[in-house]
Parts: C-alpha cells; structure tokens; sequence
C-alpha cells in the first residue's frame, strides 16, 4: 500500500504530491514545499518556531517550516518545510561537522525544552543509555557490540545546549550557496558529542577514513564522546528492530570502528 499522500492545499500549494526518496518512505515534495507526516507535535512546534525566528546565516541555510493557511503549524498529522536547493554529500563531512558546529553556535543559547522529557521512541531511549540515565536492555547481538564501550564509559562534564542529533545526510550542499541543515532531530547534548554522531556514522557507513576522526581530536572530551556516539546508535537500532535487525553487514560495519574510538 503507497504511503498515504499529504494535504498540501491546507499549506496553500496546488501542486500535486510528489514521493521523495529517503525520508523513512513518508517525505512529499509539492511546489515549493516538503512535506512529511509529524512524530511527535511538541517538538513539530517547538522546532518551527525556533526555525521560524532564526536569523539568516553565511555559515548554513536552513529548511524554514511553512505554516497552514490558517497560520498552523500542523495540518492533519503533517508538517512543511521550504525547499532548499542541494544536494547530501557523505564524502564531504568534515563540512557537514563545520556546518553543524555553526548551527550549534547559533542556536546556543536556547533554553531546555520540556517535550524532551516526554519523547519516547528508540532514538530517545538510546540517547539516554549512552549517557548512562537508563539501563541497557538489548539483545545478544547488540550487547556483544555495547561491551566494550560500556567498559569504556568515564564520566564527563561538559555543558549541553540543543543540538542536531542527525547531521550526516541531512546537509545538503549546492554550488555557491552555504550547506543547509534540514530534518532537526533535537536533543540536549554537548555540541561534540553532535559531532561525534557524525564521525561515528561516517566510519561505520560511508566509508570515511580513519584521518576524520584524527582531525577533529580536539573537540572536547572527543574519546568519550565518540564512546557515547557508538551506544546511542547501537541501541537505537537495536530498539527499533531488535534482534532481527542484525546482520552481518551491521555487526562487521561497527566492530573495526569500535576498536578505532577505544583508542581515541
């Protein structure tokens, strides 16, 4: 059965819907608009408001949210961002790190959300396991990977601001323009452990050498966030798909670079 299709009249566009590659199979291009069915509608407000007032940037672009023809947010279940021109690039991170770290300065001074203490999905849960707030509860597979960096765990003081827990593949790169950041997924964390997401995606997936990790070694407490970068997206797949949704190819992809961030 085809995804079903958004209302993109309530946001003012005529055109008809388009489905989009990516975007967990769900994402709508219409006119000048993406649209994309809303998870969790405290944070769908939140984060638009916040995208909404953000001043421009040299450094980034953003997607800015669209609003309903009745001034809303939501419409139906769905939200809307404007297009921007680009691209995703997942050999160019060391710009995805320095387009994230000026997101992350421009938005440092936004106070706490409470809607994160409410969220609850795999993303959420393996966030808090990897900053030791919860247990670990994962299967055989998962545990196999987790040991050694759970051993691995010191614990570190280092200020947390809202970040973008997502940053590889959801920067897009056009020729003479700033990367746009789009598709925030928000958390309260420290901005290098943001980037220590990046990196950690980028060794496991896309092939990236060891020398990226070398080269953003001074970040703060960049062992340990690497640790914690590792847990967070063990655990998320592992809560997500559970045992089932390991194989070879996963299990082999992290091992190497486990061994890699142990020795950071």
């Amino acid at each position: 059965m085809p995804p079903a299709s958004p209302p993109a009249a309530a946001f003012g566009v005529k055109d008809d819907p388009v489905l989009l590659p990516g975007g967990k199979g769900g994402t709508w291009r219409a006119g000048h608009l993406v649209l994309k069915p809303v998870e969790f509608p405290a944070e769908t407000h939140w984060r638009a408001q916040v995208l909404d007032e953000l001043p421009d940037s040299a450094e980034f672009r953003i997607a800015r949210p669209a609003r309903t023809q009745d001034s809303a947010w939501i419409a139906d279940g769905w939200e809307a961002t404007c297009l921007v021109a680009g691209a995703p690039d997942v050999t160019r991170q060391d710009d995805v790190l320095r387009a994230g770290i000026a997101f992350h300065a421009a938005i440092a001074a936004l106070p706490r959300p409470d809607f994160l203490d409410l969220r609850a999905d795999p993303w959420s849960y393996g966030d808090r396991v990897a900053w030791d707030e919860l247990p670990v509860d994962a299967s055989p597979a998962a545990m196999e990977l987790l040991a050694p960096l759970l051993r691995a765990r010191r614990p570190i003081d280092l200020v947390s601001q809202m970040v973008h827990g997502d940053l590889p593949g959801n920067v897009l790169f056009a020729d003479g323009l700033p990367p746009a950041i789009i598709d925030w997924p928000a958390y309260w964390r420290p901005t290098s452990w943001a980037s220590a997401v990046a990196v950690a995606d980028a060794l496991c997936w896309y092939s990236a050498s060891p020398d990226l990790l070398a080269r953003w070694s001074h970040l703060p407490e960049w062992g340990q966030v690497l640790v914690r970068a590792l847990i967070y997206r063990i655990v998320t797949h592992d809560k997500a798909f559970g045992l089932a949704g390991w194989t070879r190819q996963q299990i082999r992809a992290y091992r190497p670079v486990i061994d890699l961030v142990r020795s950071a």
